[in-house]
This record gives structure tokens, C-alpha cells and sequence, in this order.
């Protein structure tokens, strides 16, 4: 589009997700008003600095310096907009789905609706969502109909956080509308924005979809979690065996273990299944629950791993001072939702440990209590009794830790010496 193109877009949540979308669209051409409730993030983009690792402050800036791009927290700014995007977070609460922020967005949104214009949902949930939550929200805030007066559809988000061969723009988008004008809608949005749209018949199957996605990964992982606690107790290098089925070219998916799950994809999106399963059909979604359980107590595993470290040398977890590398969810990234350090960390303190935490991309205001914050040093290293590799970082100089007599637990199979013991 080269900057020709004059809709007004609207992004609803400017984190891992929204961001990379708002600033692909300004790069299209569109006028794009980001809103987000986190005042401080807001605060961050309007002085030209960026949390999210794949948006660039040049990016930023140029966004910025175009005179399309708008970051607020109030949604005045969404007057007449063309299309809208919902990219809110969809947590789990008490066990069970937390849709109160797309609720809110919707009736917030809703206000602004005008004949012609088009909302998209793109945040993770269970199949239904965009017909019988978020359209009924709309059409009564607006007084307008759906498939009559405004269009509806859901694209689900497929971020990878950190993927520089897979970006928002390379990676296939599932597209889908309420009608099959909702759906022309949508197409035509993300056929602007990306290489190339998937198109499937309603909203629910690419809701599905997006749940396959993510429960498919969450099921495998758990698997070779699992299998890397026994592997260990048999005395088999979990790692060398991976590698080694990998070189078969079919039939084979490789999937690594680690200290647990984070993000909101794996610990929360196949649960959103699970549930929707039990409560409209009750029945139970028995590979969902079994990898639920087993990937929420690796870090249980971290730690009995830690103190039999430890014990090995004489020492008790009370008392000791504890160095974790990493503390992101995922490599190259600074997102700490439902991280699994978060649980060795809580686990951790509750068995008396002295922790400090060593991870550049984490935003100081989201940092764990309790925990003291440090650069890799060697002097850092001298002082520690135990270093738990969580995250592997590609900018984390691991060296020094090789250089050191220090124990070392890599959870993340990224370094080899005589001190370092593996997942």
C-alpha cells in the first residue's frame, strides 16, 4: 500500500501482539490509534521507547514521525474508525476463563461503532467467543446490527515472540467473519498486512483452530518434560536422545523439555478447551488435564533437582544464595506472564534461598518481589552456590559460568562443562 491507504485502524492492547500489528499497519499506510490501560506502557511509546523486543525504537519512532500513529489509554480517539482490532489478554481466573477484557473493549468500542465499520477479535479463547459474547456487546452499545450495519470477524494471533524467520508479516493469517461479507472484510484488512491469509468458514473453527495450535504444543512438551525426569532417574541424556530421533525426516516433531510453561498461550489456551469441553459437553479433555498437570510441577522438579545440586556439595537450600538466568518465559523475550521461574522463585523463597535474577528483557516494574537484580559478573558468580539456567537469552554472556567452579542446573540444555548439571 506504500502509505496510500486512509482507514482509520483501531488496536485494542499494545503488547506482544498489538504492537507488531499497529506498527505493520502504519508501515501499509493506515492511520492507527494503539490503546492500551497500561498507562506506563503508553507513557513509554508517546517517549519513543519500546518493551516489545521485535519492534525496534526506530520502528517506533518513524511510526511516530509518520502522523499515523497514536498511542492512548482513552478510546476517544477511536471516533469514526474504520476497522478495530481486539488484542486484549485472556487469562484464566479461579480455573476458569477471564473474558472481562474483551467485554470491556467491546462495550468501550461499541460507542464508536458506525455503519461500514469492522471489529476483529484476535485475542485466544474457546470457540463462540466473537458470536455470542462480543457481537451481542456491540450490537447493544451501538444500537446497530451485526452482518447489517457492521461487520464482525476473528483472526487469531500467531506471535512469536523473538521468531526472526516467522514475523507478524511472513506468518500465515487465519481470517474469518460471521458472513461471508464480515469475512471479505477481514480478508482484505490482513491481505494488506501480511503475505498471506487463510480463509475458514466462521469464526468458530479459526477459534478452534488457535486452541489446536496451542494445545497440540502444550501436549508434546509435556511429553518429553515427563520424559526427561525419567530419562534422568535411568540415566539417559534426554538431550542426545532428542537430537538423535530428530534426524528422522517423517513421522518426528522435535519438542525440547524445561523448567515448565509460560506465556499465555501454553499455561492458559488449552485450558480454555478443557473447559468449554467439560462445561457443554461434561465431559473431560483427559490429554489437556494430564499435560496441565505434569507441565505445572516442573518447576517442583527444578527445584528437587536444586537441592540434590546442592546437597551434593553440603549445602541446604535455607541459606543459599541462588543465581537464576533468565527469568522471561521465553528466549529473547521480556515477557514474564505465567513464567515458570515465577514458581522455582516462590518455591525457592518459601525454602529460606537468597535469589537474585540475572535477565536484561524483563521491564523493571514487572520484576518478582524479593528478588535482587544483577548483570552475569564474575564477581556475581563467586558469590553464588547455585546458578539455574531458565531462560537462555541469546545476549547472556554464559561463559563466565563455565569459567567458574560454580554449579550450575541448565534447564535449557545451552551450555557443557564439568560443573553444569542438565534437565
Amino acid at each position: 500500500m506504500n502509505g496510500k491507504n486512509s482507514a482509520k485502524l483501531v488496536v485494542i492492547g499494545q503488547g506482544y501482539v498489538g504492537l507488531p500489528l499497529s506498527m505493520r499497519a502504519v508501515e501499509a499506510g493506515y492511520s492507527v490509534v494503539g490503546v492500551d490501560f497500561d498507562a506506563r506502557r503508553i507513557d513509554a511509546l508517546n517517549s519513543g521507547v519500546s518493551y516489545v523486543e521485535d519492534i525496534s525504537n526506530d520502528t517506533l519512532l518513524a511510526a511516530r514521525e509518520s502522523g499515523r500513529y497514536t498511542a492512548t489509554v482513552s478510546y476517544d480517539d477511536a471516533v469514526n474508525f474504520d476497522y478495530a482490532v481486539i488484542t486484549v489478554p485472556t487469562p484464566l481466573k479461579d480455573a476458569m476463563p477471564d473474558l472481562s477484557f474483551i467485554e470491556s473493549s467491546g462495550a468501550s468500542l461499541a460507542p464508536h461503532l458506525r455503519r461500514g465499520a469492522t471489529v476483529i477479535l484476535e485475542s485466544t479463547t474457546y470457540p463462540g467467543t466473537t458470536q455470542e459474547l462480543l457481537v451481542p456487546i456491540l450490537e447493544q452499545g451501538s444500537g446497530l446490527s451485526a452482518g447489517t450495519d457492521f461487520f464482525v470477524g476473528y483472526s487469531p494471533e500467531r506471535i512469536d515472540p523473538g521468531n526472526q524467520k516467522f514475523t507478524f508479516q511472513t506468518t500465515p493469517k487465519i481470517v474469518s467473519g460471521i458472513d461471508a461479507a464480515s469475512l471479505a472484510k477481514v480478508d482484505e484488512l490482513f491481505s494488506n498486512l501480511v503475505d498471506r491469509t487463510v480463509p475458514v468458514s466462521s469464526p468458530r473453527e479459526a477459534e478452534m483452530a488457535k486452541l489446536l495450535e496451542n494445545t497440540f504444543r502444550h501436549v508434546n512438551i509435556a511429553l518429553v518434560n515427563e520424559l526427561a525426569v525419567f530419562a534422568n532417574d535411568l540415566g539417559v541424556n534426554v538431550w542426545e536422545a532428542i537430537d538423535a530421533a530428530a534426524t528422522k525426516p517423517f513421522g518426528f516433531m522435535k519438542f525440547t523439555p524445561g523448567p515448565g510453561v509460560g506465556g499465555h498461550c501454553l499455561p492458559i489456551d488449552p485450558s480454555y478447551l478443557s473447559w468449554k469441553v467439560r462445561t457443554d459437553l461434561g465431559r473431560n479433555f483427559r490429554f489437556v488435564e494430564l499435560a496441565n498437570d505434569i507441565n505445572e510441577h516442573m518447576p517442583d522438579y527444578v527445584l528437587q533437582r536444586a537441592s540434590a545440586i546442592l546437597n551434593d556439595v553440603s549445602k541446604p537450600i535455607r541459606g543459599s544464595r541462588v543465581t537464576l538466568v533468565g527469568i522471561a518465559y521465553k528466549k529473547d523475550s521480556g515477557d514474564i506472564r505465567e513464567s515458570p521461574s515465577l514458581r522455582v522463585i516462590e518455591l525457592l523463597q518459601q525454602f529460606g534461598a537468597e535469589i537474585t535474577a540475572v535477565d536484561p528483557h524483563v521491564e523493571g516494574h514487572r520484576w518478582p518481589t524479593g528478588v535482587a537484580q544483577s548483570a552475569l559478573t564474575p564477581e556475581l558468580i563467586a558469590e553464588t552456590d547455585l546458578a539455574i539456567i531458565i531462560t537462555d537469552h541469546s545476549d547472556i554472556d554464559l561463559a563466565p559460568l563455565l569459567a567458574s567452579e560454580t554449579p550450575v542446573f541448565d534447564t535449557r540444555n545451552s551450555v557443557t562443562g564439568p560443573n553444569v548439571r542438565l534437565m
